[in-house]
């Protein structure tokens, strides 16, 4: 070991002879042997090459070295004393930190998640970030995000590569999504493919899986969607379909939770998604993470249950905002 490197033990030890003026006191003090205590103090006074302590009267007293070294050793065990409370916070979650990564549409529907973990863990800080699904997954191979949510269960080759994993919490329904003043608002008819050719849409731009979800249903059945407005926001999105006029795909989920946005099914009808837990395979993980991913897991099992295939009924994301739901 090297000699530099300085022993709590040895710092305690120095502290309790200071206090005590006495190799024997301060040992009983201790429950160590005189020995062993006297050795400890030694070799930390060989290691500053310097001593700490005047032997030479009938009481143990600090010499002028000593008296300046027992402050920085009060300093440095006191730090090191709340290193070790801060490890047990960490363990038992009442302080920490998470990144998160989501896309526009996880970002929504994790809200009520995100509430009940708050709730759960307060002392825990949460920093979400907002980026496209492959962002998300560089951002977790690279250790910038801890976890991330995504609208998808299909990773990139690269990904994969990187060892990245994935839990798989729910599988959401899509359909077309209008405002009250659209006027499909309140149709019970699905619409089909040619008539759907004829409405103006607004969507997330190529960088989303979302949308790339969507030109693929669309290339499979020859349909040629009428594109009118692209964004990276699903908040532009949201209140677009406000003013009536265009339509969007959207998870059910997420619109039964808009005020006066409606769904309306699509035939042939639209291929379901997953909402995925991301992860690095193999790799630390902190407590918080670990809780999140646990909580995760059975927000996953209530949003399979609790997702509908119209719009009718209370929202099934209510009882998740609850706190007092399990």
């Amino acid at each position: 070991m090297d000699r530099n490197i300085m022993c709590p033990r040895s710092l305690r030890y120095l502290l309790a002879v200071a206090e005590h003026h006495s190799f024997t006191r301060a040992a009983e003090a201790l429950y160590v042997s005189q020995p062993t205590l006297s050795q400890q103090i030694k070799q930390l006074e060989e290691s500053l090459d310097v001593q700490l302590l005047d032997r030479s009267g009938r009481s143990v007293r600090l010499t002028d070295a000593g008296e300046v070294y027992v402050g920085y050793a009060r300093r440095a065990l006191g730090e090191l004393d709340a290193g070790k409370r801060a490890i047990h916070e960490l363990q038992d979650l009442s302080r920490g930190s998470l990144r998160l990564g989501m896309t526009p549409i996880t970002d929504y529907l994790a809200a009520p998640l995100l509430d009940n973990f708050n709730t759960r863990y307060p002392g825990i800080t949460v920093s979400t970030l907002e980026m496209p699904q492959d962002d998300i997954e560089s951002g977790v191979a690279e250790d910038n995000i801890d976890i991330g949510i995504a609208f998808t269960n299909t990773l990139s080759t690269e990904a994969r590569s990187n060892g990245i994993e994935t839990q798989l919490l729910f599988i959401e329904p899509l359909n077309i999504a209008v405002g009250k003043a659209h006027h499909c608002a309140g149709q019970e008819e699905p619409l089909n493919e040619h008539a759907f050719e004829q409405e103006p849409l607004v969507l997330l731009n190529s960088d989303f899986a979302l949308r790339r979800h969507i030109d693929l249903y669309c290339l499979e059945h020859n349909i040629s969607p009428h594109i009118a407005i692209e964004t990276n926001s699903l908040s532009t999105i949201i209140e677009v379909l406000r003013l009536g006029r265009l339509a969007t795909i959207l998870p059910d989920s997420i619109v039964c939770r808009q005020h006066e946005v409606y769904s309306v099914m699509l035939l042939p009808e639209l291929p379901h998604h997953t909402i995925t837990l991301i992860s690095r395979k193999e790799s630390y993980k902190s407590p918080a993470s670990l809780a999140f991913m646990d909580l995760a897991a059975g927000w996953g099992v209530d949003g399979c249950r609790k997702i509908p295939s119209h719009r009718s009924g209370p929202c099934p994301m209510s009882e998740l905002c609850d706190p007092d739901e399990d």
